[in-house]
């Protein structure tokens, strides 16, 4: 597996551990704010529908961003920012906005880093490093929700959220960081 693909799993590697950690806990949090099953379902409906609309728009215009792993980056960021604002969440509407705006993180993010990996896979070896990452990401996936769980029970939500944040701030200055060259 050549050196571009190790350094996206290992920053993007970061990220799903992170939005893992939240996992099936999101509906717990949401059922807090709202006491309802259709404020959980309507909540994940805004996030879709706006991560939906943002994919359209960036399918138009995506290709024209040259260093695609800035809209990596962005998707990073934002959904970093949207981690740490859930600590203060009051209100069903407030919910509603950080949901739009984590579906305009997910729009950016990982159709770049769709793209950043579909580019730099090797040419005899696709079955591979497809499944490389979803070994990968699975398993991160497991460990997190497992540990997320853990978090909430004994410290709540708010430590887990910073702990989210901080590793999305993570996978962010990891890439930003990172040689141009390993994503050109």
């Amino acid at each position: 597996m050549n050196k571009s693909l190790k350094t996206l799993f290992l920053f993007n590697g970061i990220f799903v551990f992170a939005g893992s950690l939240l996992g099936p806990l999101y509906a717990l949090y949401v059922a807090n704010i709202g006491k309802s099953v259709l404020v959980v379902s309507t909540s994940w409906s805004v996030y879709l529908a706006s991560a939906t609309l943002c994919t359209l728009i960036l399918s138009k215009y995506g290709d024209r961003v040259k260093e695609k792993e800035r809209l990596l980056m962005a998707g990073y960021l934002i959904r970093g920012l949207v981690w740490i604002a859930y600590i203060f969440v009051g209100n069903f509407t407030t919910l509603l906005v950080l949901q739009f705006v984590l579906g305009i993180g997910e729009a950016l993010g990982t159709p770049a880093y769709d793209t950043i990996f579909a580019e730099h896979l090797d040419r005899t070896k696709h079955i591979r490093d497809y499944s490389t990452w979803k070994v990968i990401s699975n398993l991160l996936g497991a460990a997190a929700t497992f540990l997320g769980g853990l978090v909430v029970t004994y410290s709540g939500f708010i430590p887990l959220f910073m702990f989210m944040a901080i590793l999305a701030f993570t996978s962010f200055l990891g890439v930003g960081m990172s040689p141009r060259k390993l994503y050109e």
